[in-house]
């Protein structure tokens, strides 16, 4: 052999194997052709072939063949007229009977045996067969996620449960294969949140974690905030903020496309919003009708930034550009649909229908007539990469933004005047003598009874009322004329006898007796500022220029509260609102419009809290009037040096449309 095994044997042994190999081969003629071994079916006719037997069923050679069995099978295959599956399989089966060199007394019970011994033979195929299915799972690491199961339902959980020992789930708004969303109660906090669920072992979990964890960390008010994102046993679960009041962009084109007013604002917020995003490495990767919401103060607001993705298993972009054009082209269908009424794409989405095939890549003014110019070849240079006319597609968001800002100014449209009916006149001058028979009766107008009809008497009483009020009226203001010019007349003598024995008085002396009439000069604010020592954020930061913006119709509006706010804890005893007047000015007075009744105080900084009033408390504030009802007019008793003027809010309106209570400024306005 080729591996150096003859070397090894010695003689004796070797006369012995050579004794039963002979052996063997006898058995072998007188069994009919028995199938000799493998190793032997090669052996050459010299005087060395027993040698070569002996070998072949020697240890060594068994050791060989457990080797390289496969090898040496498919060698004896070939000459063989037997399937080389048969061969494969008898040798197999031989080798793995092999233990030792067989006495010439086992081969002959081999022999005894017969055909019997060979009947088993293709036993081990079912053998395997049904062990297959128990051979053990191999060892996964739990970390590696695409180990983790594609699909897993998710958790099923019922109103009236609760998540955390905290979080009270109340109502299912929509439930997928793998995930839930809740509208639930936060028990601690005593606020409505939105809740996901998850199952903790779905291959989304860990990415959902990460992008709601990312999301939380993007602070910026005009995104859905993320509150909580927590893997407890077998459950994931996001918290997110709950906005009772505002309405998603399917629902408000549910009645049709938006005025060009409101789709240029709805435009503008989301872009500058999604822009800011990007700046920080954010993106949205699924901006829909039902992820933008406008509160009741016309404010946008985005959700589920990050997390809305990574919930139905979207992929991220492999890289910037990629998704800053997934978030551009988004925001172009939003535009696309809020001007035509109709989804950019074939398919019908969110209540609205999809574009025929004969108006793809069509600008919004081609599909529906009298849409604003501009506002159209800025949704399509958004949405297509090969926009209309050859213009340039606009691929990011902070281009986007660029080119809203260089749009002309959409102003808001007036209001409309409720038509009121005009009353009927009575023409009681051209009464017909006698009946006309041209004239033709309208049915549908019904004949005055004979009681309301105006006759002769009555006509001449009123007129005799008209000439006596007008006589009395003409009376009393004669009377009111003379009785004025006595008295003018009477002064004028008192006065000059007053002024006659002090003709030596300087002339200064009666004008500073006279009081003076200060008019009020308006003071310009220069920023204005959320005051909330006894809460845990500012509130609604976003809108804070819109209470010195001149426009009485937007508004600043606080946080949504369960409670009254009271002078003990738990309640909170106000909150405010501080405005910056840029330098210290002479203020006297300050006009606060409201919607609403609040009570309000005007506050001005100590000494101490002037220097930084914003993380002053209230007790460092000096309060130097107080009011009640949808309009402050504050007037200071003289007027004073100050830079900021707190408007101190300790009374809220009830809201009305949610429940709770909530304060809204209008405007804001100071005079020196």
């Amino acid at each position: 052999m080729a591996d150096g095994t003859k070397a090894v044997v010695d003689t004796s042994a070797a006369d012995a194997a050579a004794d039963e190999a002979a052996l063997a081969a006898a058995i072998d003629e007188l069994g009919g052709g028995k199938t000799a071994p493998a190793s032997s079916a090669d052996a050459p006719s010299s005087a060395d072939a027993p040698t070569d037997s002996a070998e072949a069923d020697s240890p060594a050679r068994s050791k060989a063949d457990d080797e390289d069995g496969p090898d040496d099978a498919d060698t004896d295959a070939e000459p063989a007229p037997e399937s080389s599956e048969a061969q494969e399989a008898s040798v197999s089966e031989e080798t793995s009977e092999i233990t030792a060199p067989l006495s010439v007394h086992e081969i002959a019970a081999e022999l005894a045996a017969g055909a019997a011994r060979k009947k088993p033979a293709p036993a081990p195929q079912p053998a395997s067969d049904k062990r297959r299915p128990t051979d053990p799972q191999p060892t996964v690491d739990p970390r590696d996620t695409a180990t983790l199961p594609r699909t897993l339902p998710a958790p099923m959980r019922h109103s009236g449960d609760k998540i955390g020992h905290r979080y009270l789930l109340e109502e299912c708004i929509s439930q997928t294969e793998t995930f839930s969303s809740w509208r639930a109660v936060d028990e601690k906090l005593r606020r409505a949140v939105g809740v996901h669920l998850m199952a903790s072992g779905h291959q989304r979990a860990r990415k959902v974690l990460a992008a709601a964890k990312s999301a939380a960390l993007l602070g910026d008010p005009r995104f859905v905030q993320v509150l909580d994102a927590v893997q407890e046993n077998e459950l994931v679960y996001i918290v997110r903020e709950w906005l009772p009041h505002a309405s998603d962009l399917a629902r408000l084109l549910a009645n049709g496309p938006m005025e060009p007013h409101e789709a240029y604002q709805m435009v503008r917020q989301v872009a500058d919003a999604v822009a800011a995003a990007h700046r920080r490495g954010k993106a949205h990767l699924r901006l829909t009708p039902r992820c933008v919401l406008r509160t009741d103060s016309g404010q946008y607001r985005i959700n589920g930034i990050a997390v809305d993705a990574a919930l139905r298993g979207l992929p991220p972009e492999d890289s910037t550009e990629d998704a800053q054009r997934t978030d551009t082209r988004a925001i172009g269908a939003l535009l696309f649909a809020a001007l035509t009424h109709r989804w950019p794409y074939p398919e019908d989405r969110y209540d609205l229908k999809g574009l025929p095939k004969g108006l793809q890549n069509a600008a919004p003014d081609q599909v529906r007539a009298g849409v604003h110019k501009g506002l159209s070849e800025l949704a399509a240079r958004a949405l297509f990469d090969h926009p209309p006319h050859h213009a340039e597609p606009i691929t990011t968001p902070e281009e986007l933004v660029r080119a809203i800002a260089q749009l002309p100014r959409i102003r808001q449209p007036e209001p409309e005047l409720p038509a009121f009916p005009a009353p009927p006149r009575h023409n009681t001058h051209a009464l017909p003598t006698a009946p006309n028979p041209t004239r033709v009766a309208d049915p549908a107008v019904a004949p005055l009874p004979p009681s309301s009809r105006p006759t002769a008497a009555r006509r001449t009483k009123r007129r005799l009322r008209r000439v006596v009020k007008a006589t009395a009226w003409t009376v009393a203001l004669g009377a009111i004329g003379v009785a004025s010019w006595q008295f003018v007349g009477s002064l004028r003598n008192s006065g000059q006898a007053v002024a006659t024995p002090q003709t030596s008085v300087s002339s200064t002396a009666p004008s500073s007796a006279r009081p003076t009439t200060h008019t009020p000069v308006p003071i310009q604010i220069k920023e204005a500022f959320s005051y909330n020592p006894r809460g845990d954020s500012p509130e609604s930061l976003w809108l804070l220029p819109k209470v010195f913006d001149g426009d009485p119709n937007t508004s600043w509006v606080t946080k949504t509260y369960n409670d009254p706010f009271g002078p003990k804890p738990p309640f909170k005893d106000g909150t405010g609102l501080l405005i910056d007047l840029g330098s210290v000015q002479s203020v006297s007075s300050v006009n606060v419009q409201f919607t609403g009744t609040h009570t309000a105080e005007l506050r001005v900084p100590n000494a101490q809290a002037a220097a930084n009033p914003q993380d002053a408390q209230p007790e460092s504030f000096n309060v130097m009037d107080k009011k009640t009802g949808p309009t402050a007019d504050f007037t200071l008793s003289s007027p004073t040096n100050t830079r900021y003027v707190l408007i101190w809010m300790t009374s809220l309106p009830k809201d009305t449309s949610g429940g709770g209570y909530r304060g809204q400024v209008n405007e804001v306005k100071v005079f020196g």
